[in-house]
């Protein structure tokens, strides 16, 4: 019988868990044996207790239960904390390691992995294909994300969404743009435009108008990019010369908003600068920056990363991982994506991986002591980090 071990996450700010008591059910049911940290649901306020009456052991001694485990879940990529040292030097050879392993910035813990033998499945990779579609955690999160966000500007704009007709005078919707229409862009547009707000959306890609225009936003028009999304449905990196004459149609735009979301990020390359110092100096004081691609530098040129600052009276915030603040929901979806890879990779309570199998194949990082992604390769045998 494999061991599944689930710890606390220790990186800062992280209120998320890999497994839920629904997926721990779920896993004991198929034959596995499942250890959860004490205390590994707390930041998503899920006693040990629920854990033990759904089936797991709760362990007291995250060390030992990590040095035993055949499968380890986890939300983000194993981290180093003064508790544990580095937890990937805690997996054995042959065990199988599940998460948003993050692997185009942690480089040292991919070296690590494909050092002890480890098999790193990266919920990053997981392929754009619809067999796939309930291991997707990146749209499972970047929809609560683009949700926190709309909320975020709503909270900190200096004045209400809704048009409000009162006896003292009519109150104008506010004007939001959201920059990039992909899950995280469309949950924020739908918000936004629920809360009463006039939308509109810039995307390189014209397919996604209908999305935008079906959920009440208006389209903005940009100069058409040639290939603008990747084989995988995601965008594709623009040219310079694009962005270009891209920033001078929404410095426009951005000008008459009242807040602007920014969700434009492209797979292991920093984000791109969508918008400009100049562009926040033509916006109104009161107006609100939500930057969702702070974590990979940020779409906009004055985002700091993990701060909020304000420029010239434009409030722009640069929080990063949104879905650990609304930590029960983000949990139970991910969680529920990380059970569908389980039950990819384990029979009759054994694990087992499939390396034919096309998920599989697109999720393996390192395996049998090599790193098995090319691209990420490529980083480590150029010596970046």
């Amino acid at each position: 019988m494999s061991s599944v071990v689930v710890l606390r996450e220790r990186r800062p700010g992280e209120r998320r868990v890999a497994a839920t008591p629904e997926t721990v059910r779920r896993m004991v049911k198929e034959g596995l044996s499942v250890v959860v940290e004490a205390g590994a649901g707390a930041g998503a306020h899920i006693p040990d207790q629920r854990y033990e009456e759904a089936g797991a052991a709760l362990a007291t001694d995250p060390r030992r239960a990590l040095l035993g485990a055949d499968l380890a879940l986890r939300v983000s990529s194993p981290f180093h904390s003064e508790e544990l040292g580095d937890e990937a030097s805690l997996l054995q050879e042959g065990a199988v390691v599940v998460g948003l392993l993050d692997p185009f910035r942690t480089l040292e813990t991919v070296r690590t992995l494909a050092r002890r033998g480890v098999s790193a499945l990266a919920m990053e990779l997981v392929p754009r294909i619809s067999r796939a579609q309930r291991i997707d955690a990146l749209s499972s999160q970047a929809s609560l994300a683009g949700y926190k966000a709309a909320l975020l500007a709503a909270t900190h704009l200096d004045k209400q969404l809704p048009l409000m007709m009162t006896a003292a005078g009519t109150v104008q919707p506010a004007r939001f743009v959201v920059l990039g229409a992909g899950v995280a862009g469309l949950q924020a547009v739908a918000t936004a435009h629920r809360l009463g707000a006039v939308v509109e959306v810039s995307d390189v890609r014209p397919a996604v108008r209908e999305q935008v225009q079906s959920l009440g936003a208006r389209f903005i028009e940009l100069p058409e990019l040639e290939q603008a999304e990747t084989a995988g449905g995601y965008a594709r990196q623009a040219s310079a010369e694009f962005l270009s004459r891209q920033r001078e149609i929404l410095k426009a735009h951005l000008a008459k908003a009242d807040a602007a979301i920014a969700t434009a990020q492209v797979p292991g390359k920093p984000a791109p600068t969508l918008i400009t110092a100049e562009m926040v100096e033509a916006m109104r004081p009161g107006a609100v920056i939500v930057d969702l691609a702070a974590e990979q530098g940020g779409n906009c040129e004055l985002t700091v990363p993990g701060q909020d600052v304000e420029r010239g009276g434009v409030l722009i915030i640069g929080r990063t991982n949104l879905p650990a603040t609304v930590a029960a929901d983000a949990s139970a979806l991910y969680a529920r994506n990380v059970l569908e890879v389980v039950l990819l990779v384990a029979s009759k309570g054994e694990v087992r991986l499939d390396l034919e199998d096309p998920i599989v194949a697109a999720m393996l990082l390192t395996h049998g002591g090599e790193v098995k992604n090319a691209a990420v390769a490529a980083l480590l045998e150029g010596g970046a980090e």
